[in-house]
């Protein structure tokens, strides 16, 4: 039997997804969607966590894109122009792609989004050698994103970059805490994981309900603003230090490796004066 294209399968997974709207039994699953209380990290398959969503979204979503082979895309065109033009989205076989189409079913409005920002980029800044601070950042939102929701003891170690309050001394926290992985590079990673997989981790408003994806999916298209990307918002999350998802990380020492779980630059520097 000759091996389905990933375009082709993502399609179909499109075409079902519409069937099942139509039908009222909800849409496509938050499959890469983990919370942290959970014994370990489990992306699952693309029916078991389905979500409800509003009348309005799932109208949205029957208007999704349409996943064609990479070799449409014209020699000579950006592949965020192409997108943004055709509602086609190139498409090679392989995790990285399919991954890729399994964000556009899930946050059809973020996706959508983030191609409109970079059309957007790409039509007042050309295609240069340097990308410039937006679209580096967009691109970085697309690949390597994690969705986070925390208490704000939680997220201010993480900007501290104080590993061991984060992770020992707030690991009881983490019981409050709802990650979502958005990335489809970095759920490309998680295949094959290694201690030092880092995330960007992109801060979900506390009023925001993480379990509700057509609200997070809606707030993402209001929050992802050209200005506040070009401050790169992300904090670094070695993403394997998640209390529960490795289980080395039960220990102490697993967090004391410095190659990892590194300082912030100015605390470094800091400390080598001292000590010149």
């Amino acid at each position: 039997m000759q091996q389905q294209s990933v375009a082709k399968a993502l399609n179909a997974i499109t075409y079902a997804a519409k069937r099942e709207a139509s039908a009222g039994s909800g849409d496509i699953a938050s499959a890469a969607s983990v919370n942290t209380t959970r014994a370990g990290l489990a992306l699952g398959d693309a029916k078991a966590q389905k979500q409800e969503r509003t009348a309005t979204t799932k109208n949205e979503q029957l208007q999704e894109v349409k996943f064609v082979p990479q070799s449409a895309l014209p020699e000579g065109q950006a592949y965020e122009d192409f997108i943004f033009k055709t509602a086609q989205v190139p498409t090679r076989d392989g995790l990285h792609d399919f991954f890729n189409g399994l964000c556009w079913h899930r946050f059809p409005l973020a996706k959508r989004r983030l191609n409109q920002l970079q059309a957007a980029e790409i039509d007042t800044q050309g295609i240069r050698a340097t990308r410039g601070p937006v679209r580096d950042a967009l691109t970085l939102f697309d690949e390597n994103v994690v969705l986070m929701h925390a208490p704000d003891d939680v997220w201010a170690a993480l900007q501290a970059r104080d590993w061991l309050r984060l992770f020992v001394d707030l690991r009881d926290q983490w019981q409050q805490v709802h990650l979502v992985l958005f990335g489809h590079a970095l759920l490309e990673k998680l295949v094959t994981p290694y201690k030092s997989i880092t995330a960007h981790v992109y801060r979900v408003d506390s009023d925001i309900n993480p379990h509700d994806e057509a609200a997070l999916d809606a707030w993402l298209v209001q929050d992802l603003q050209p200005a506040k990307l070009a401050t790169k918002p992300y904090e670094p999350l070695p993403i394997l230090g998640v209390p529960g998802w490795w289980p080395a990380n039960a220990e102490r020492a697993y967090y004391e490796d410095v190659n990892v779980f590194r300082p912030k630059r100015e605390i470094v520097a800091k400390t080598t004066h001292d000590f010149a």
